[in-house]
């Protein structure tokens, strides 16, 4: 058989194997041949030191209540009504503690407190997915004491005050006699505004649904900020927001601040706390680097799989920025909570066979459809394993200016970057820099005998 023939045959067998998931080996010139001399530079461990500053989770309890406890609140609440509590936002520390903490607090008031799934086209835009991700925040019936609802069934709550466009709520929550909102104030991934991640935003395409987000995302990304607010502001003119429960965390994931807001004070002081968070959030203390490696990538921990906040991967970058200015990105897996929901994945160049083949399209594939932002699940150039991965990420940086020295930087997750790595040749970056505490000396990443960090 001719060879052309035959490599012909190796080729389509290869794409058999690749779509099915089954270890593809390449002979004669192969990407692995390509890359092979690629080196890994040694690796060194540094601490990132930002402050410290947090309310510790057993005083949490007593500054909810306190903060609730209020004529403008709480003071509003009638024995025997029904209380909807939102809950949804990915990744708050404490946030089992927190919304139990809510419903103790309506149960002192005599009223009856239920917890309703606020959020978009999260867990597959399923009513059981959604209330999965809640199980996995530790939120459940027999952890806060009363029912855990989770419908993707939305009303029509009225009709936006500027747009004229329908906006929709949660049935569930819309049969309620009072409504808590409870979220945490953050910058946003995709957008700018006076109102990003927060109280607004919960109400506009948590409370929304899937439909509501999609309302929302299927307009102009220009205009987003503007129909977040526009939208919040429809709830609360159409619909029984007794207040909310804001919180903002430092870099470490701890409890820096918690709020509670009246509706007219989710108005004025949200876009407040909201530049106080920009000043607590973590980011990488780096203006560049040659490659960003990110161990996984998930739902939970940003609605982008990693926040472009940290990693520079913006969706809109012509409507946002910030963050490290990465030339390569390398996203070597997804985190259990995700579910196999792989949206941020399109935002790096390169990914590994592991992620791949945990990546779950039923279960990506609905965000995409609702934010609209398609790119977030094109897969990268996929290697066998981390080792690989990296080297290719390495090989192809034209733009470094010491490629004998080259900028690499490992991070967990987007979420936790008190203690990263960083190669040899940053070390000049932090040394004298009180910001940084170096940890270790210089290593060899530890791959194991299939190439793989873990």
């Amino acid at each position: 058989m001719a060879d052309m023939e035959m490599k012909e045959i190796e080729s389509a067998v290869e794409a058999i194997l690749f779509a099915s998931g089954e270890p593809v080996h390449v002979d004669r010139i192969s990407i692995t041949n390509l890359i092979k001399d690629t080196p890994i530079p040694k690796m060194v461990k540094v601490r990132q030191n930002f402050d410290k500053t947090c309310i510790p989770e057993s005083d949490i309890p007593g500054v909810i209540t306190r903060e609730l406890d209020r004529p403008e609140i709480g003071g509003k609440i009638q024995p025997g009504q029904k209380i909807a509590i939102t809950c949804g936002s990915r990744g708050i520390n404490h946030n089992a503690v927190m919304a139990r903490a809510i419903v103790d607090f309506v149960k002192s008031k005599g009223a009856e407190p239920y917890i309703v799934a606020a959020m978009g086209s999260h867990g597959g835009a399923t009513a059981e997915g959604q209330l999965q991700i809640l199980k996995d925040y530790g939120v459940t019936e027999e952890a806060m004491g009363c029912p855990v609802k989770s419908s993707m069934e939305t009303v029509q709550i009225g009709i936006s005050g500027v747009r004229h466009q329908p906006v929709f709520m949660d049935k569930n929550a819309s049969e309620a006699d009072g409504i808590i909102l409870f979220n945490r104030i953050k910058p946003h991934t995709s957008f700018r505004g006076p109102y990003e991640s927060g109280l607004m935003k919960m109400m506009a395409i948590g409370l929304g649904k899937q439909k509501g987000a999609e309302s929302i995302h299927h307009q102009s990304p220009a205009i987003m900020h503007e129909l977040v607010e526009e939208y919040g502001r429809t709830i609360l003119e159409n619909a029984p927001v007794l207040g909310g429960i804001a919180i903002i965390e430092n870099a470490y994931d701890d409890t820096y601040l918690i709020k509670g807001l009246s509706p007219e004070e989710i108005i004025s002081e949200e876009p407040k706390l909201k530049e106080i968070s920009y000043k607590t959030i973590a980011h990488l203390l780096f203006d560049k680097c040659d490659v960003l490696v990110v161990d996984k990538i998930g739902k939970n921990i940003s609605g982008d799989g990693m926040d472009p906040n940290v990693s520079g991967r913006f969706v809109q970058p012509k409507y946002c920025s910030g963050g490290i200015q990465a030339e390569k990105c390398v996203i070597l897996d997804l985190t259990d909570e995700t579910h196999g929901n792989a949206q941020g994945i399109g935002l790096a160049e390169v990914t590994t066979r592991r992620l791949f083949n945990k990546m779950k399209l039923e279960m990506t594939y609905p965000t995409g459809v609702t934010n609209t932002f398609l790119h977030l699940m094109k897969i990268p150039m996929t290697m066998d394993n981390d080792r690989e991965a990296l080297q290719l990420a390495l090989m192809c940086c034209p733009e470094a200016e010491d490629h004998d020295h080259m900028k690499m930087i490992r991070i967990p997750n987007t979420a936790h970057i008190g203690v990263i790595e960083i190669s040899e040749g940053m070390l000049p970056l932090v040394e004298n820099n009180p910001n940084f505490e170096v940890l270790t000396e210089p290593y060899d990443l530890p791959f194991d005998e299939n190439g793989n960090l873990f």
